[in-house]
């Protein structure tokens, strides 16, 4: 029925306000009508008792009961019952008839029978029928002076007064100045709450068509103003990942490009006798080279969609130093060649670990293999594999590789994990890497509740470091 959130605020609180205010007037109502009946049921019972005693005293004085309830004290206590309670006074004797007023109507003989001889009081009655409608009554009985009556004061049951009225017209008014100045705050909070999220709606449109340029704008700290900032966040998010995919389609695009253009001009050029044979081993060689470059580019690339597609680890307890070694063996030749100097410090001895073993070899290989890269000719590997405590009282195993040179600059230091990032001195000294490695080796880490720390300091050295959950004695 009602599209616009603001329209369903306005409505909803509308009608509560109204209910609130109708339970408020009716409790008010309630309790000055209760409170009025009870002063003028007093007040009749006053009057009652005062008409009871000014019969009894004349009685007293001699004079007969007919005359007795037309004196001038009896007519005076009527007017005051009358004016203050809204009252009429009757006075009956015991067979019924009505005394005062004159002329009045007589009540049954079995009202009479009940006033008088069970001392019924017919608060709340019609007296047997003899009103029409059922009245309020206060009933006194005299048998004490010589002649038995009955001094009724009756007043009808809906009847108001100026009181009444007036404080009812009052609590109206008042009301409806509440409600004009409720509903002119509610129309401000609830433009205040819906035009952000009028503003919401209309940028995740625009971020459904690709453009994340646009920003909400909203002030204050309350929930709607960080919904605001974490869909700006996320805007922001979603640009960087559109730059970084369509990077990652450039990139791609180029590495593999590259190799293909290489193979096709010298598989070409040995087939139409451009290249001598006496060089095209050579060629043959080069191709060789870009063939497994392209393998390794295609391996980085099914390695990482594994990675993103959140497969399970396969944890299980094995050695780190043993795991370290192995790597380490295995890039042998390329240490040889370079002349470099391996330092491998495990500490005490072995150290156990409990982890997926292929995907941490992944990570030790890339880390070792970009260290002998970027390490000059004679320079200096460290290996350091420990246990330290990760601040919660648990321990966990340390493995931080290190290599002199001339390191990676500070503005750059935290793009290194970023998908085919390159440093412009890794540009010169890697031609064979894919710029996948450290993204690969960061996310392997991150999804086993770790991460892959880098630190480097320009013309010294370059260290990345990682931890590892302890196995289970």
């Amino acid at each position: 029925m009602f599209k616009s959130i603001f329209v369903k605020y306005l409505v909803t609180f509308t009608v509560i306000l109204l209910l609130c205010i109708a339970a408020i007037l009716f409790a008010v109502a309630s309790a000055v009508s209760g409170s009025v009946r009870a002063d003028r049921v007093e007040a009749m019972g006053a009057a009652a008792d005062k008409a009871v005693s000014d019969i009894a005293y004349a009685l007293l004085d001699g004079s007969e009961l007919s005359a007795a309830v037309r004196s001038d004290e009896i007519a005076k206590t009527a007017a005051l019952a009358e004016s203050e309670a809204g009252a009429t006074l009757y006075v009956f004797d015991e067979t019924g008839a009505c005394l005062l007023p004159e002329g009045g109507e007589p009540i049954s003989q079995t009202a009479a029978e009940s006033i008088f001889d069970f001392g019924k009081t017919y608060a709340v009655s019609t007296i047997e029928g003899y009103f029409e409608r059922s009245r309020i009554n206060v009933c006194r009985v005299s048998k004490d002076s010589g002649a038995a009556f009955a001094v009724i004061l009756s007043r009808g049951k809906t009847g108001g007064d100026r009181l009444t009225k007036k404080l009812a017209g009052v609590s109206v008014g008042v009301s409806l100045w509440v409600f004009l100045a409720a509903m002119v705050s509610l129309y401000a909070i609830s433009l205040h709450i819906t035009k952000p999220l009028s503003e919401i709606v209309s940028a995740a449109k625009s971020y459904a068509k690709g453009r994340f340029d646009r920003k909400i704008e909203a002030e204050g700290h309350d929930e709607v103003a960080e919904l605001a900032a974490a869909i700006n966040e996320m805007a922001s998010s979603l640009a960087h990942l559109e730059e970084t995919r369509s990077a990652f389609i450039g990139n791609v695009s180029h590495d593999l490009r590259t190799p293909m253009t290489t193979i096709s001009g010298f598989v070409d050029g040995i087939r139409d006798g451009t290249i001598p044979p006496e060089k095209q081993d050579y060629y043959l060689g080069v191709i060789s080279q870009e063939v497994r470059r392209l393998s390794r580019l295609v391996n980085s690339l099914l390695e990482l969609s594994r990675l993103e597609s959140s497969g399970e680890l396969k944890c299980s307890d094995f050695n780190l130093t043993e795991k370290g070694r192995t790597v380490l063996i295995s890039l042998e030749n390329k240490i040889n060649d370079k002349g470099l100097e391996i330092e491998f410090d495990c500490g005490d001895g072995d150290v156990f670990v409990n982890a997926d073993p292929d995907s941490i070899h992944r990570v030790i290989y890339n880390l070792l293999d970009n260290a002998v890269k970027f390490t000059p000719e004679s320079g200096k590997i460290s290996i350091k594999i420990t246990t330290v405590s990760d601040g919660r009282r648990r321990r966990k195993a340390l493995f931080s590789v290190r290599n002199t040179g001339e390191g990676i600059p500070a503005d750059e230091i935290n793009h290194v994990f970023e998908k085919f990032y390159k440093t412009d001195r890794s540009r010169s000294l890697d031609k064979s890497g894919t710029g996948l490695g450290l993204f690969i080796a960061k996310n392997s880490l991150q999804r086993h509740g770790e991460d892959l720390i880098a630190e480097s300091k320009e013309g010294e050295y370059t260290e990345f470091r990682f931890t590892l959950p302890l196995a289970e004695k």
